[in-house]
């Protein structure tokens, strides 16, 4: 492998990129105008954390993160000769690489530039694993006071229509779209429905409710399995909260002690208020800032149940 040291690393803050085996600085990771990905959307990906802990860096769920890209590339109908422990080396390389003590890592499998049309077939395979500088991702604010989300006018896709339980980049316009719509009209964050008027999730985060001291959590019929979701319900439990899973309307939602939203990049991140509706208190529930604490601590190496979720990159 050819292995380019961090001092040549891009000053915006990816540093080097592990693309196709090698680790290169930013600046070198291109692809072509043609790359099929870019015209159809032709890609899968994984939004993974790092976090500092004690013994250094540890990548939080990689195994899971790992076998979900695969399971995507899978659903895609992509042929690819990665393992799930390839996928993690590559992370951990890429972490280390950059002397990282906390980032957000992006891999990536794309079809390339060797052939344009709908049919994938005649494009080689590429992937790339990105490390990036990440804090809180709808701010510091929205955390102390609680996100504002809008019902979006886009339903999300059902299983029928695109490949929901696939991390695909084409599936993401959706995303986008109720993103831009709940931005524009001044909110944090888009709340989306399917199309039988039950909530989905937001625009790249799954979406739980308190009531009366149950934890709930929106059903995954039509969303992607949350790996942040599985980890959130599991602290829940080991505290002693009741969890289960539920379908519900948006009216449900208004109506519930708490809500809040959770994945890789949002990590818990509580919600205050609903199409301008207050949820609780009307600012960030206590339940919701508890999970926070707690997965955080687990995500740091602080909490020896959960320790066996972290993969460190020193070893």
């Amino acid at each position: 492998m050819t292995t380019a040291t961090s001092s040549q690393a891009a000053s915006n803050g990816a540093g080097l990129i592990w693309f196709d085996g090698e680790l290169v600085p930013e600046e070198r990771a291109q692809v072509s105008v043609l790359t099929h990905a870019l015209h159809y959307g032709t890609s899968v990906f994984e939004g993974i954390r790092a976090y500092e802990t004690r013994r250094g860096a540890a990548v939080f769920r990689l195994p899971e993160h790992a076998r979900r890209l695969l399971d995507s590339a899978k659903i895609l109908g992509m042929r690819t000769d990665l393992t799930v422990e390839r996928v993690a080396a590559a992370v951990v390389e890429t972490v280390a690489a950059n002397a990282r003590k906390h980032a957000y890592i992006r891999p990536l499998i794309w079809y390339g530039s060797d052939a344009l049309g709908v049919s994938p077939e005649r494009n080689r395979l590429h992937f790339m694993v990105a490390t990036l500088p990440w804090g809180t991702y709808l701010g510091d604010d929205v955390i102390r006071k609680g996100a504002r989300l809008m019902t979006s006018s886009w339903r999300r896709s059902p299983g029928d229509v695109l490949p929901t339980k696939a991390k695909a980049g084409g599936n993401y316009v959706n995303s986008v779209l109720a993103n831009i719509e709940a931005k524009s009209n001044g909110f944090d964050e888009a709340l989306l429905l399917d199309k039988q008027g039950f909530v989905a999730e937001g625009s790249g985060e799954n979406v739980l409710l308190v009531r009366d001291g149950t934890l709930q959590a929106i059903s995954t019929s039509v969303n992607l399995r949350g790996i942040t979701r599985d980890s959130v319900m599991r602290i829940a439990e080991a505290g002693g909260l009741s969890v289960e899973t539920v379908m519900a309307t948006r009216d449900e939602l208004y109506t519930a002690d708490e809500v809040f939203l959770v994945g890789t990049a949002a990590e818990v991140t509580p919600v205050a208020s609903i199409d301008r509706r207050p949820i609780g208190i009307g600012a960030a529930g206590p339940v919701a800032l508890d999970l926070r604490e707690r997965y955080l601590r687990a995500a740091r190496g602080e909490v020896a149940e959960f320790e066996h979720w972290l993969t460190y990159v020193d070893g």
